[in-house]
């Protein structure tokens, strides 16, 4: 028996006025997750994570301002990017004893100056507006990605999720690390992309390049053929030219200031395949040591998830998607990734393979086997649930 035109469009309006309510329940969520780390004289700057044994080389205008100390602690990476951006361009002498390694961390130059020109140069300003970064990336993802993932219908939710609370972004939220504004940047780059505005993708991944390195290997997304003409061939060269010449200055500055500089860390590096192998080894061996309720199945999550992501996008081949093609560059990138990176519960594969994520959840609602491919590529949305610590949720995980 055949329905009425008119009760079908009924039914399609009533779930996507629901989905569409769904997808504002999260954003709520979200909020309300990092309400707790809102101070009204502060605000946000208790997501930079400072630890109490670099306490004694904070750079003297860090110290001087309210921040907050984790006692007995190392911190996190973001101590560090924070007083990069009181001190952009390195001038200051403390700076080199303020950061762990200056030659690593100088290299991600663009949030601080962001943070930096929004926080008016007022270091108190400064770590405001250098923590405020993740939070509007967010938000700002919130948005750009209903333009694939439209609240029309309940199958786009679970990607679009997958996205926004998997564990790589909500490690760079609560930490206030530098992948959640990254990955900003590469999406406004796509959405160039598709719109045919390559020069201005060119100029969002000259950009991401000073946000960090890796980006740069989602150039790929520029070329959506082989050039074949002279003229063609000249703006390819013109591109590649305009995403690298930013870096390059800035390399070029660096290796001035620090003679020792070097582009990558060859210590986030290994042999193919081989600190995968040996994550999981471990994995399994600390699952069967502690059981499923320690943090070892985080770890657990994170493998799978990522596997299955790399998988799809390495079985489903679009050269015509500028998505598929970062993913696959990231896909590509992660059997080189060393034990450092993968080790820890998830770890930072998850942060640094975040644009891959982004590229399968994108792509995925095209697969035949869509719902078990969502569900366990995106796995981690357990562990990112338990780091913002969500109301009413991450209590139960």
């Amino acid at each position: 028996m055949r329905l009425p035109i008119s009760t079908l469009f009924s039914r399609s309006t009533r779930s996507s006025t629901v989905t569409t309510l769904l997808y504002l329940l999260v954003v709520v969520m979200f909020l309300l997750s990092i309400k707790p780390f809102y101070g009204r004289k502060t605000g946000f700057v208790s997501l930079i994570n400072f630890g109490d044994q670099f306490e004694s080389t904070l750079l003297p205008a860090v110290r001087d301002v309210p921040h907050f100390t984790e006692f007995k602690s190392a911190g996190y990476d973001s101590q560090f990017y924070a007083q990069l951006a009181v001190e952009p361009l390195l001038c200051d002498p403390a700076i080199d004893l303020a950061l762990d390694t200056p030659q690593y961390r100088a290299r991600r130059i663009l949030f601080a100056w962001i943070a930096y020109l929004t926080g008016l140069g007022r270091p108190f300003l400064i770590l405001k507006a250098y923590a405020l970064q993740n939070i509007v990336a967010w938000l700002l993802l919130a948005g750009l990605l209903v333009r694939w993932l439209p609240p029309t219908s309940p199958r786009n939710m679970l990607p679009w999720i997958g996205c926004l609370f998997g564990a790589g972004i909500m490690l760079s939220v609560r930490y206030a690390l530098l992948e959640g504004p990254s990955m900003l940047v590469l999406t406004l780059a796509i959405i160039a992309v598709e719109h045919s505005r390559s020069w201005w993708a060119a100029g969002c991944m000259a950009l991401a390049g000073l946000g960090r390195e890796s980006n740069l290997i989602a150039s790929g997304m520029l070329v959506s053929r082989m050039p074949r003409t002279r003229q063609a061939i000249r703006v390819g060269i013109g591109q590649i030219a305009l995403v690298a010449l930013p870096f390059g200055l800035w390399w070029l500055y660096l290796k001035f200031r620090y003679p020792s500089f070097a582009v990558s860390n060859p210590d986030s590096f290994s042999v193919p395949f081989s600190a995968y192998i040996e994550e999981w080894r471990i994995t399994i061996n600390e699952l069967g040591l502690y059981g499923w309720g320690s943090f070892a199945r985080y770890k657990f999550f994170a493998i799978v998830g990522l596997t299955t992501q790399a998988g799809f996008l390495l079985m489903r081949r679009d050269w015509s998607s500028p998505w598929w093609r970062v993913g696959a560059a990231y896909a590509a990138l992660m059997p080189f990734l060393s034990v450092l990176v993968w080790n820890g519960y998830p770890g930072a594969a998850v942060r640094v393979l975040l644009p891959m994520t982004f590229a399968f959840n994108v792509l995925v609602g095209k697969s035949r086997w869509f719902w078990p491919l969502a569900i366990l590529g995106n796995l981690s949305i357990l562990r990112g649930i338990d780091i913002i610590e969500v109301p009413w949720i991450s209590r139960f995980l």
